[in-house]
């Protein structure tokens, strides 16, 4: 990335996950120019992206996008959208985002020019399932460190690959996103856009890559499971006389606080213990809870997802034969 001029990003297979993200940053970026007059705010390590390409298969997801960046002010005219023509898309970039299903890398990094296309540029996996070194295979036919140390001395330079994990409350910009670290390590320009692009989405943390499939199930899988609780919340609420969309928001709100707290330093089991009272309504429902095993059926949901999530990139059937995806 060249710091005199401008960087594109392109999304590789914007899907649901990835338009999250494009939207995240596209709002971010909007909100910071009104506040500084203009001003993208880059920084002295890399420059924010300016140009955005989202790289779609059917027309149906290509007017989604744009009904979506419609939304937000002055984004629409640096965002374009490429249907069918995932390798334009990547030639026009500085960085990629790949979005795409884990068992489609193979085909999607395969197609041919692609490897030249994204010679010497960041490539962002959000692909769960899929490790760093599945998509050199893919690219290079040989591990990410090989083909790292072979390329420092061809004139075509391999692409820096980093995998990362978020969740679809990127749009709402409160994604909990997982970056791995890498052997080599990322150049400090790209680690720093890296933070900068997700932090934007929400909070990041940065665990090692044998820890990804886990982090998959808790933050790419999470969303899932709560607002499941969020739902049993509001079915017990409205059996008991409230109405659906009270319960739903004092469900959610709810959740939302409890996070809060446990985000500024409080132990879940102390928030549990300061709401608890001898003899009081919160002990009867907790009693319930644990007599119905919730605590260990929540547990093992993450465990199983985290096994699935270890065998997404591998094609591998799911129940009943299915082809298991993304999420």
């Amino acid at each position: 990335m060249d710091g005199n001029k401008s960087t594109t990003l392109t999304v590789l297979g914007c899907g649901n996950l990835g338009l999250a993200i494009l939207s995240g940053i596209l709002d971010s970026i909007s909100k910071s120019a009104h506040q500084s007059g203009g001003s993208n705010g880059n920084n002295d390590l890399f420059q924010t992206p300016t140009r955005f390409i989202a790289c779609v298969q059917r027309p149906q997801s290509a007017e989604r996008i744009q009904k979506a960046v419609a939304e937000i002010p002055s984004a629409t005219e640096n965002v374009e959208v490429f249907q069918k023509e995932n390798l334009r898309g990547v030639q026009q970039a500085d960085v990629v985002i790949l979005g795409c299903k884990p068992y489609m890398v193979a085909n999607v990094l395969g197609e041919e020019g692609m490897q030249e296309a994204l010679a010497g540029k960041l490539l962002i996996s959000i692909c769960a399932g899929v490790p760093v070194d599945q998509i050199s295979q893919a690219l290079y036919g040989t591990s990410y460190a090989e083909a790292m140390f072979k390329g420092s001395s061809q004139p075509q330079k391999p692409c820096t690959i980093c995998r990362v994990m978020p969740n679809t409350a990127a749009l709402v910009r409160q994604s909990m996103t997982v970056i791995a670290t890498s052997n080599p390590p990322l150049p400090q320009r790209y680690q720093a856009l890296t933070e900068w692009m997700f932090n934007q989405v929400g909070r990041t943390v940065q665990l090692p890559p044998h820890l990804m499939d886990v982090s998959t199930a808790l933050c790419g899988s999470g969303p899932a499971f709560v607002a499941l609780m969020i739902e049993a919340l509001s079915d017990g609420a409205v059996a008991m006389g409230l109405p659906r969309a009270e319960a739903q928001l004092m469900a959610s709100q709810t959740l939302t606080g409890t996070a809060g707290l446990v985000l500024n330093g409080e132990h879940p089991a102390l928030v549990r213990e300061k709401v608890c009272t001898p003899g009081g309504c919160t002990m009867g429902g907790l009693i319930e809870l644990e007599e119905g095993g919730v605590r260990g059926i929540i547990g093992r949901a993450v465990r199983r997802a985290t096994v699935v999530a270890s065998q997404l990139g591998k094609g591998v059937s799911g129940v009943n034969g299915m082809i298991v995806g993304s999420g």
